[in-house]
């Protein structure tokens, strides 16, 4: 083959090849940019399918820990005998009933809230056990009485969570 074939032949070649990859270039973005926008649609529709749910397991989680509010709760729970080891179990079997109850909402909220309701729920049976074991209280009301007192001077432990899950929803909206 003579040099001027070759020329001719790579003047046809090279410029086939350059669109060649051009086109493969372009339709490879094309194709990326389709599957971004197709995982961005699904995601956005399960994230619409699930933002309900989400927030009705947030609605009954506050609901528990409204539930548990020691001054809900000692008004709500009366004394079922003047013992006060009575009323304090009954008072804690109040919780565990109401905590059992929501115990499947946590596979719809994030762990840290989770960890945090657990916790106020811990902390709220423990302010009632300390009540119990102080030497001011005899009976029953008197233990109503030592708790509605505690809360006067701090807040309750399920206000905390309570913030917590006020701010977690609002960034849900985001």
């Amino acid at each position: 083959m003579d040099f001027n074939k070759i020329i001719e032949l790579a003047s046809y070649t090279l410029p086939a090849l350059v669109t060649g990859v051009v086109a493969y270039r372009f339709f490879e973005l094309h194709i990326k940019n389709n599957d971004r926008k197709r995982a961005f649609l699904l995601n956005k529709q399960a994230h619409s399918e699930s933002l309900p749910i989400r927030l009705q397991a947030y609605e009954r989680m506050t609901l528990f820990l409204e539930r548990i509010n020691l001054t809900k709760l000692l008004i709500r729970v009366a004394p079922i005998s003047p013992a006060k080891q009575d009323y304090e179990n009954f008072l804690i079997d109040q919780i565990e009933q109401e905590f059992e109850h929501n115990l499947t909402q946590q596979i719809y909220i994030s762990e840290e809230c989770w960890t945090i309701i657990t916790t106020a729920k811990n902390a709220t049976i423990q302010v009632i056990r300390k009540a119990a074991m102080s030497d001011k209280v005899e009976n029953a009301d008197k233990l109503r009485e030592v708790i509605l007192n505690d809360l006067l001077e701090k807040q309750s432990p399920s206000n905390a969570a309570l913030s917590f899950i006020k701010t977690e929803v609002a960034d849900l909206w985001y």
